[in-house]
């Protein structure tokens, strides 16, 4: 199978399971939603009846923005006017080449929201390899199953994250940026170099996450139990096919930045009156479009795997029967009365 294949059934897969996008947004939006309420509170106490009420709801203001996450604390810092449109974007990506430390609360959210991304995924994966609805008990029944397996693959990715974020990007930002602009005096030549640091990170970020994303493949195609054992695999598929691999992951990075491409051009920067209520809208059209292309990713990425190795409907994982009540049962094992 070749790449452009694995996209093109990638996306057939999931158009084919829209229960899976729906039902992550909504998990999104109720992971979300709290934080949301409690910074609603904030900015409610903090404005109260005034002129500056006023001015926010009619047309924004950014000024009264930075006065609000100058005085607040734990999440109501994170309201500033970088979350608007899609600065908000570009100030993620920054956050996360730059390994800026985030708020207390957010680190809390965000590891809740891996672990239940652990547990979903499971499901999520095992629906797209089989490319039928397993219904809610099959699908539940495949995210405990591969729960344990993902948490142990989770934590060898969590070690090999800390490495990089920690020593190599100490390493590429600190001392090997440091040591190659000591003796520069023009700006653009530091820029560049810089650049290529982020490149160099960015690349290495790429490499780890197809290697965890093909082992958790693994794991749900061929019911692997040892995720230790999934990720050897999962190298030596992508050492093989690296050519296949490396031109999927362009294409779906390519369509990532064609969505935020979009966003960029359609997405209004005001927070305040109709435009406020657009921009609101649009904000969670992309984060749509961001599920979609996450799960058009891990449905590729299934594609290719099975594609490649000449599988194409097979998962290893029998079948899950949901039984009947013990009421049923009861009825269906009593024999004739004599």
């Amino acid at each position: 199978m070749t790449a452009l294949a694995a996209f093109r059934d990638g996306i057939r897969r999931v158009n084919g399971a829209p229960a899976i996008l729906w039902g992550l947004v909504l998990v999104t939006l109720l992971v979300s939603l709290p934080l949301a309420m409690v910074v609603r509170g904030m900015i409610e106490v903090h404005l109260g009846p005034s002129a500056t009420a006023a001015l926010a709801a009619e047309r924004g203001s950014y000024d009264w923005l930075e006065e609000f996450a100058a005085q607040a604390s734990g999440i109501g810092r994170t309201l500033t006017p970088s979350v608007t449109g899609f600065a908000a974007v570009l100030d993620n990506a920054g956050g996360l080449l730059d390994n800026r430390p985030l708020a207390p609360t957010i680190i809390g959210v965000t590891t809740a929201w891996l672990v239940l991304w652990t547990f979903l995924s499971g499901g999520v994966l095992d629906r797209l390899a089989r490319q039928r609805p397993t219904r809610s008990h099959g699908f539940f029944a495949a995210c405990g199953t591969h729960f344990w397996r993902f948490l142990r693959l989770g934590l060898v990715a969590a070690v090999v994250y800390v490495v990089l974020f920690g020593a190599v990007h100490d390493w590429l930002f600190t001392a090997a940026y440091g040591r190659l602009t000591r003796d520069v005096t023009v700006e653009r030549t530091a820029f560049a170099v810089r650049t290529g640091a982020y490149v160099v990170f960015s690349a290495g970020l790429a490499a780890f996450a197809l290697l965890f994303d093909y082992a958790r493949v693994r794991i749900v195609v061929e019911d692997r139990r040892s995720a230790l054992g999934a990720l050897v695999s999962a190298g030596r598929f992508l050492s093989r096919y690296r050519r296949r691999a490396a031109a999927l992951f362009l294409l779906n990075a390519g369509a990532l930045l064609a969505l935020m491409a979009l966003y960029a051009v359609a997405a209004p920067g005001a927070l305040a009156g109709l435009r406020g209520w657009v921009a609101l809208a649009l904000g969670q059209t992309y984060i749509i479009g961001r599920h979609y292309l996450k799960l058009l990713m891990y449905a590729s990425e299934t594609a290719l795997f099975q594609g490649t190795l000449a599988h194409a409907g097979y998962t290893a994982a029998p079948a899950v029967v949901w039984p009947e009540s013990p009421a049923v049962e009861t009825i269906e094992n009593a024999g004739p009365q004599a």
